[in-house]
């Protein structure tokens, strides 16, 4: 019986990157995001077509009761919850003294609040199963910080320490939890930045290149397969070098 593998936020962008390669690996695929769900029901379509399974839910991943029920329904419909990437993620950017407590409140929400319900909804899954893959995607702004993105960057370190956490405690029942701190990866999050960031951060990278969704998706597929099977607690940094 094929795996399942559970990506939020990946109706397009990295997410979307996940998705297709884990479906290339032969992952079930369940798209989640929080867009009309025409939009992951287009993207499960694509991922369909590699021949794998797929369902799209339209998920807010700061509720736990909506991200509960998913979580069951996939279980029910796939029969096992295998693998776990929490992406879905929003910035909400502005320097610290002018933020708005609501923008950092909802970025805080989103990035750490999702992942943690997320992952405390499939981890007793995965521990009854003595197996599974927990990857959740933080930032190279979540180690260094960035002037600017005080609520982003604590949302992402947040990632860090759970991540670490959750890998502790589940490592004697099978199950694997890292986490990928990407750098300046070209997405249509990053799209809207304006080109003297955009210039300044191309600066910043050693390998003189923006990273691409498909350099995330590489490293995730390897975090999932069994040649990662002792890897556990990591962050892997996808950044060009930014970050040494």
């Amino acid at each position: 019986m094929a795996k399942t593998a559970i990506v939020t936020g990946s109706a397009r962008g990295i997410g979307k990157a996940i998705a297709t390669q884990l479906a290339k690996d032969g992952f079930n695929i369940v798209i989640i995001d929080a867009c009309p769900i025409e939009a992951s029901e287009e993207t499960a379509a694509e991922i369909k077509a590699l021949g794998v399974e797929t369902k799209a839910y339209k998920c807010d991943v700061t509720s736990s009761e909506q991200v509960n029920a998913v979580v069951e329904d996939v279980n029910t419909t796939f029969g096992s919850v295998d693998v776990l990437v929490n992406n879905a993620g929003i910035t909400k950017d502005g320097l610290f003294v002018r933020m708005k407590e609501e923008d950092f409140d909802a970025v805080i929400a989103v990035n750490l609040k999702g992942t943690y319900n997320f992952t405390r909804a499939a981890a007793p899954l995965m521990m009854k199963q003595k197996s599974g893959r927990i990857v959740s995607i933080s930032s190279i702004v979540g180690i260094q910080g960035n002037a600017g993105q005080v609520n982003y960057s604590a949302s992402k370190a947040g990632i860090i320490g759970l991540t670490k956490s959750v890998a502790r405690e589940l490592a004697s029942r099978g199950v694997t939890a890292n986490a990928i701190a990407p750098g300046y990866v070209e997405t249509p999050m990053t799209a809207v930045l304006p080109d003297k960031v955009k210039e300044a951060m191309l600066g910043a990278i050693p390998m003189k290149r923006y990273g691409q969704p498909e350099d995330i998706a590489n490293v995730v597929s390897f975090l999932c397969s069994e040649k990662a099977s002792y890897v556990t607690g990591q962050v892997l940094s996808v950044d060009g070098g930014m970050h040494m």
